[in-house]
């Protein structure tokens, strides 16, 4: 049996943190931080070889070698301090997770958790909530909140004189003691100990009122504690520019460049008291709110009509945040509240009712609110994801079938609508060449093909809101009018208020839009039909296989990019032409004239797009945020060509053809998309 101090010295080397130190080879160090606590003091020079030889043991690294890999270890562990004075700053419940992996010898699983550190995805930090440096936790939200002050420092020399906005969702897990609510205090804490102004919600908040914050108290950046619509066991770090976007390269890099120099907590990291004592501390939540719901107003065009109609709508928030902020929306606009799922209307950070957290899973996870709407004999079901900011809709038909909308066709509807309300409430000197669209890259084209009969303009930008944020601010500056993005992934943006996909505002402007339809007898699956007899057909087909190794997801792609020799991309899939060929992985597409891709080049994530002779375009990539391969696919008619099973038809066998000669699930051992 291992003694109690073996068991600290054995704790104290698995506190491990990669970092690569460059100097003409790759040369690497170890150096070692040992605790200066009394028990250890006089027994440091006898252990050294213990260290040495456990470290390579388990790590499997020859740290005699001159060239062996930096290590440092650290002598504050996992959520927690070994210095006396530290001891009311632990997390016991991560500090044990690691000392029973510690006694059971699973050295591979601590190797895996303490011997590489989170990156930021396309949604910032996001990952299992647990003991490691890789997992959300105390100790690595401070680490990230002490790199995030170094880098804000470094940028806005009136940093201490503006603030910073933390807010939170209703997260938690019992088995390694992390919650939202404190892994927001912890983050405030770091910055309030260096005498930064904090703005922290005193109480759970939609994920778009962060970004909506920043903007409108002017603070250098925000943070969210959120995982959105991840398993239960997740949790993230989500930060804000000053604009209000998403961060974008090259601030990600540069924030994870400063983390890495500043592991070691500082004094008053761990204080979360000064949440409750410092006077640099205020709670944002009566004003945002206020404002925010005022300014939905400015996307509100029907109210007297709402307040009429006979529609009934029931609303989920998948047991998150969204109950409460959903019914002021609706009460803004003039509507009737909608009708709460009673199950899923409070917070529970076990999603127990749901076997999925993601609204955008379909009909499977909203069993509980279209039971009850057929119940309440409501038409229209609104479900805004955990953290609200992403919105699933779907409706009863006369076959008493329900239809759920994809992320695609809402945006078709979206989009016809907003420009709708635009052309019919503009300004006599109001131009449509001054109007804009945006949609990430693997979202359907309807946009595109509404922008160019309407006359306004349209973009594409890389996957994740972060980019589309960027660039309304950016066409804002120019004195452009956006009136709608979107992502595939049912995330939408209706208006300009907020720079970020936004759950609370989409379900509200859903309920006008239907509203407003019921005065003349047409379903929202009607007007679908309209907006794609009017503008051309766009069937789309959106899924993804799971894989959780990742040298498998880069040969998938390496092999496209050498498919039948050396640096030649496919000319075929099966029997369908390829056209063009877009990699924004390696910054090529066949289709410009210099082989360069328009879009801005993305190394660290794999994302080729094959635009095929019969007019799909179909793209394959990798999520920032989860283990997958996803696929989007979609076929692009022109507004005569109605023959809408034949395009279907095509479709099918193309997705068919595209994950048997490109993805070859069996050979690669991919999980198929469970529903």
């Amino acid at each position: 049996m291992q003694s109690k101090m073996d068991l600290e010295v054995l704790f104290i080397t698995f506190m491990l943190q990669r970092s690569v130190v460059a100097s003409g080879e790759r040369q690497l160090q170890v150096e070692y931080r040992i605790s200066k606590s009394a028990w250890l003091k006089d027994t440091v020079d006898p252990i050294l070889g213990t260290l040495d030889h456990r470290i390579a043991a388990l790590t499997g690294l020859d740290v005699q070698s001159p060239h062996a890999e930096y290590l440092q270890v650290v002598n504050y562990g996992i959520g927690g301090h070994y210095e006396p004075h530290f001891d009311h700053a632990t997390n016991p419940k991560t500090k044990e997770q690691i000392e029973n992996l510690l006694r059971n010898g699973m050295n591979k699983e601590l190797q895996d958790r303490l011997c590489c550190r989170m990156t930021f995805g396309t949604a910032g930090l996001r990952s299992a909530m647990g003991a490691g440096f890789c997992y959300i936790n105390d100790l690595t939200v401070i680490q990230s909140t002490q790199g995030m002050y170094k880098y804000l420092e470094r940028c806005f020399s009136d940093f201490k004189q503006r603030s910073f906005i933390v807010g939170y969702d209703t997260r938690g897990q019992v088995t390694s003691s992390c919650r939202s609510q404190r892994l927001a205090k912890l983050t405030a804490a770091v910055l309030l100990a260096k005498d930064v102004p904090v703005y922290l919600f005193s109480r759970y908040v939609p994920t778009p009122f962060v970004p909506y914050a920043v903007q409108e108290l002017k603070a250098v950046a925000g943070v969210m504690i959120t995982a959105s619509h991840n398993r239960k066991e997740d949790n993230g770090y989500k930060v804000y520019w000053e604009t209000g976007a998403q961060i974008t390269s090259p601030h990600d890099k540069e924030i994870l460049k400063c983390i890495e120099e500043c592991v070691e907590p500082w004094n008053g990291s761990w204080n979360d008291n000064l949440v409750d004592t410092s006077p640099l501390k205020k709670d944002p939540l009566q004003d945002i709110c206020r404002k925010y719901m005022e300014d939905l107003k400015k996307i509100c065009f029907y109210r007297e009509l709402n307040s009429k109609t006979t529609l009934k709508f029931v609303h989920t928030s998948f047991h998150g945040v969204g109950h409460d902020y959903v019914q002021l929306a609706f009460q803004v606009f003039g509507c009737k509240p909608p009708i709460p799922v009673p199950e899923q209307k409070d917070p529970d950070p076990d999603f127990s009712t749901v076997k999925c957290p993601n609204p955008e899973e379909g009909e499977s996870v909203l069993e509980l609110s279209l039971r009850l709407a057929e119940k309440e004999n409501a038409r229209i079901v609104l479900a805004t994801d955990p953290d609200a900011d992403r919105l699933a809709v779907a409706e009863l038909q006369e076959n008493d079938c329900w239809k759920v909308f994809t992320g695609n066709e809402l945006a078709a509807l979206f989009g016809w609508w907003m420009f709708d309300c635009w052309r019919k409430n503009r300004s006599r000197n109001a131009d449509v060449k001054n109007v804009y669209m945006l949609a990430t890259t693997v979202s359907s084209k309807i946009l595109k093909a509404i922008a160019l009969k309407e006359g306004f303009h349209f973009e594409e930008t890389l996957p994740g809101f972060k980019w589309i944020g960027s660039r309304i601010k950016d066409l804002l500056e120019k004195g452009k009018e956006v009136l709608f993005a979107f992502e595939e992934s049912i995330g939408f943006l209706c208006g300009t208020s907020v720079l970020y996909k936004d759950g609370v505002s989409a379900a509200v402007v859903i309920a006008e839009m239907a509203s407003y339809l019921e005065t003349s007898n047409v379903t929202l699956k009607e007007q679908l039909s309209k907006v794609y007899e009017k503008y051309g057909y766009h069937m789309s087909k959106t899924s993804y296989f799971l894989c959780y190794d990742p040298p498998t997801i880069k040969n998938i792609f390496e092999r496209l990019r050498n498919f039948e020799s050396p640096k030649e991309y496919p000319k075929f899939c099966g029997k369908f032409a390829i056209l063009h060929i877009r990699d924004v992985t390696t910054g090529y597409d066949s289709s410009q004239p210099n082989k360069q891709s328009v879009l801005p080049v993305s190394k660290n994530s794999q994302m080729i797009t094959f635009t095929f002779q019969n007019g799909c375009v179909a793209t394959l990539r990798t999520s920032g945020t989860e283990p997958k391969i996803k696929y989007y696919a979609e076929m692009c008619a022109s507004p005569g060509q109605s023959d809408t099973a034949l395009l279907e038809e095509e479709l099918k066998n193309l997705i068919e053809a595209l994950i048997e000669n490109f993805l070859e699930p069996s050979k690669n051992g991919l999980t198929w998309r469970s529903v």
